[in-house]
C-alpha cells in the first residue's frame, strides 16, 4: 500500500471505532430513555394511580366498619360520611388516570377482572349504603340499648320497641352486608387490583432492571472504546513511525543527498560554462575586431582598385609615356596583388576563427541540454519530496528556463556563423577571381613591356579587369560589413549567454543552500 492509502487506513479504522463506540452509546441511551420513559411516563403513573383506587376502597371499607359502632356521635358519623365519598371520589380518579394509560395484555386482562369485580364491590356497597340511610332515617344508633330500656321500663309492645326491633334488624342487616357480602367483595377486586400493582412493579422492576443493563453495556463500551482508542492509536503511531515515517525519512535524506550532490554536479557544469562563455565572448572581440581591420582592408583594396582603374584610363591616354606608365601599372599591380593575399590571408583567419565560434556555440548547445535535463532531475525530485521541495521546484524550472535561453542563443550563434562562413565562402572565391585578375594583369603588363605595340588593347584589358576587381573588392566589403554585423550579434548574445549563466550560476547557489538547509530539517 502506498502513503495516502496507509493514511486514510488508519484514519478509517479510527472512524469505524468511534462509530461503533458512539453506535453503542447512542443506542444504549436511547433504550435508557426508553426504560426511563416507560417507568416515568407509564408504570409510576399506573402504580399511583391502582394504589390511590386501593387507598379509597380500604377509606371505604374501613368506614363501612366505622358506621357499624352504635357508639358514634353525629358529628363522626358525618365525617365518616364526607371521608367515605371523598374515597369513592379518589377511585374514580384513579380509574380514569390509570384507565388513560398504556397497559400490556396481561395487565388488561387483570384490569378488566378487577372491573368486573370492583362493579360488584360497589353494587355491595350501595345496598350498605341504603341499608345505613334507613337505619340513619330510624334515628336509633344503638337499638339493643333502648330495648334494654324499654324491658326495664315494660313497654314491651310500645311503638319505640318496635322502632328499636327495627333498627337492631337492620343494623344486623349491615353487620351481614359488611362481613359477610362486602367485605368478600372487596377482598377479591382488593386481590385483583393487588395483583395489577404488581405486575405494573414488575413490568417497573423489569425496565429498572433492562436500563441497568444499558446502562452497565453503554459503560462497558465506552470504557472498552476508551481503552480501545488510544491503544489503536499508539499502535497505529508506531506502525506509521516504523511503516512510514522512517521509510519517508530515508527516501528525503536520500534525495536531499542526491540534490545535493546534482546540485554540486551542476554548479561544476555551470562553472565551466560559465568559464567557456567567457572565452567565447572574448574570441568574439577578437574576431569583431579582426573583421573592423578586414573592413579596413576592403576599403583600402577598393580604393586602391579605383585608382587603378584610374591610372588604366590615364595610360590610354598617356601611351605617349608608356614605358613609364607600365612600371607603374606594374607596381602597382603588384600592390594589389600584395593586398588582396592580405586579404585572402585575412579571410582565412576569418573562416578557422568562425569554425571555432562554431564549435564553442554547440559546446554552448550540448551544455544548455545537459543543463535542461539535470533541471528536468532536479523538477522530479522536487516532486517526489512534496511541499519540502517545492521552493526547489521553483528554482529548477529557472533554470530549465536559463537553460533553454542558452540553447536558443547557441543555435542562433549556430545559424549566424553558418551565414558567415557563407559569406567568407565567396569571399574567398571573390578574392581568388581577384589574385587570378591581378596576376594576368602583371603577366598583361609585363607583355606589354617587351610588345608596347598592343599597349592599347592590353590597357583596354586592364581597364576591364580594375573594373572587375573594384567590383568585386566592394562585394567583398559589402560582405564584410555584413559579417561584422552579424558578429556584432554574437557578441550581444555571448554576453547575454554570460548574464544567463551567471544567473544559473546564482540559482544553482541557491539550490544548494535550499538542499542543505533541507538536510538540517530532516
Amino acid at each position: 500500500m502506498g502513503l495516502q492509502t496507509k493514511m486514510l487506513g488508519a484514519f478509517l479504522l479510527m472512524g469505524v471505532i468511534v462509530f461503533v463506540v458512539g453506535w453503542i452509546g447512542e443506542s444504549g441511551a436511547s433504550q435508557l430513555v426508553r426504560n426511563l420513559n416507560e417507568i416515568s411516563d407509564v408504570r409510576l403513573p399506573s402504580i399511583m394511580a391502582l394504589q390511590t383506587i386501593d387507598y379509597g376502597m380500604r377509606d371505604v371499607q374501613v368506614g363501612e366498619l366505622a358506621l357499624l359502632n352504635s357508639s358514634l356521635c353525629d358529628a363522626l358519623r358525618q365525617e365518616l360520611l364526607a371521608r367515605i365519598d371523598l374515597a369513592l371520589k379518589d377511585i374514580e380518579a384513579g380509574y380514569n388516570k390509570y384507565n388513560s394509560l398504556h397497559r400490556t395484555q396481561r395487565e388488561d386482562k387483570l384490569w378488566r377482572q378487577f372491573l368486573s369485580k370492583r362493579e360488584r364491590w360497589k353494587q355491595e356497597h350501595d345496598n350498605f349504603m341504603r341499608l345505613y340511610q334507613q337505619f340513619q332515617q330510624a334515628g336509633i344508633f344503638f337499638p339493643a340499648k333502648m330495648q334494654l330500656d324499654l324491658l326495664k321500663l315494660g313497654k314491651e309492645k310500645s311503638a319505640e320497641m318496635e322502632a328499636a326491633r327495627t333498627a337492631a334488624l337492620l343494623l344486623e342487616q349491615m353487620n351481614v352486608q359488611v362481613f359477610t357480602i362486602n367485605r368478600p367483595a372487596f377482598n377479591s377486586a382488593e386481590g385483583v387490583l393487588q395483583k395489577t400493582i404488581a405486575e405494573n412493579e414488575a413490568i417497573a422492576e423489569e425496565a429498572k432492571q433492562e436500563a441497568e443493563r444499558s446502562v452497565r453495556q453503554t459503560q462497558f463500551w465506552v470504557s472498552l472504546g476508551m481503552i480501545l482508542g488510544p491503544l489503536t492509536a499508539v499502535l497505529l503511531g508506531v506502525v506509521f513511525s516504523m511503516a512510514i515515517a522512517k521509510p519517508l525519512s530515508v527516501a528525503i535524506r536520500n534525495t536531499i543527498n542526491r540534490i545535493v550532490s546534482v546540485s554540486s554536479e551542476l554548479a561544476v557544469t555551470v562553472e565551466q560554462q560559465e568559464r567557456i562563455s567567457h572565452n567565447q565572448a572574448i574570441s568574439v572581440n577578437q574576431t569583431t575586431a579582426t573583421l573592423d581591420e578586414l573592413g579596413v582592408s576592403s576599403q583600402q583594396c577598393a580604393g586602391q582598385a579605383e585608382a587603378a582603374a584610374a591610372g588604366a584610363r590615364k595610360a590610354v591616354t598617356l601611351a605617349e609615356g608608356g614605358t613609364q606608365v607600365v612600371e607603374e601599372t606594374l607596381e602597382g599591380m603588384t600592390t594589389v596583388n600584395l593586398k588582396v593575399a592580405a586579404v585572402a590571408e585575412k579571410i582565412v583567419m576569418l573562416s578557422q576563427q568562425t569554425s571555432q565560434i562554431g564549435s564553442i556555440s554547440k559546446l554552448v548547445g550540448d551544455l544548455a541540454a545537459q543543463t535542461n535535463m539535470l533541471a528536468l532531475n532536479a523538477t522530479v525530485e522536487a516532486v517526489r519530496a512534496g511541499s519540502q521541495g517545492k521552493g526547489f521546484g521553483v528554482v529548477a524550472a529557472e533554470i530549465r528556463k536559463l537553460a533553454d535561453e542558452s540553447r536558443n542563443s547557441a543555435e542562433k550563434i549556430s545559424g549566424l556563423v553558418a551565414d558567415i562562413q557563407m559569406a567568407i565562402n565567396s569571399t574567398v572565391a571573390v578574392t581568388d577571381e581577384g589574385i587570378k585578375t591581378v596576376e594576368a594583369g602583371v603577366r598583361l603588363v609585363r607583355r606589354m613591356a617587351s610588345a608596347f605595340a598592343g599597349v592599347s588593347e592590353a590597357i583596354g584589358k586592364v581597364v576591364a579587369n580594375n573594373q572587375q576587381i573594384s567590383l568585386a573588392v566592394r562585394q567583398q566589403a559589402v560582405a564584410i560589413g555584413e559579417v561584422a554585423q552579424a558578429m556584432s550579434s554574437i557578441n550581444t548574445g555571448a554576453q547575454q549567454a554570460v548574464s544567463g549563466i551567471s544567473q544559473t550560476k546564482l540559482s544553482t547557489e541557491l539550490l544548494s543552500e535550499v538542499a542543505r538547509n533541507l538536510r538540517t530539517l530532516v
